[in-house]
């Protein structure tokens, strides 16, 4: 896990290429504790949505919340357009390229 002390922990599961249930469409509402900002329904169907459900849980989430709503292979298509705090994205990175998954 990597933080700074103004973060929280990145976490991300080693296993989440296997044991993903996240869905690729339709719509889904974050809990308030990853979407305290006030909305909490996004359609996963609008790219805009998705990369922003991503990047909230990516950043605030638990190893749950990545299995739950993070699908890898979406991931990697959306990586290179996605704003992240930059301890979020290293720490993302070098799990992504640690799987070969990003070059």
């Amino acid at each position: 896990m990597a933080t700074t002390r103004f973060s929280r922990p990145v976490e991300i599961p080693d296993d989440l290429a296997e044991h993903t249930l996240a869905p690729e469409r339709g719509r889904v509402k974050l809990p308030s504790r990853l979407a305290w900002s006030g909305q909490g329904e996004f359609d996963l169907d609008d790219r805009r949505d998705r990369m922003y459900v991503y990047q909230l849980v990516m950043t605030e989430g638990t190893c749950d919340d990545v299995r739950r709503y993070i699908d890898l292979k979406l991931l990697v298509e959306m990586w290179s357009d996605m704003w992240l705090s930059p301890h979020v994205r290293q720490r993302w990175d070098d799990w992504l390229r640690d799987r070969e998954l990003i070059a």
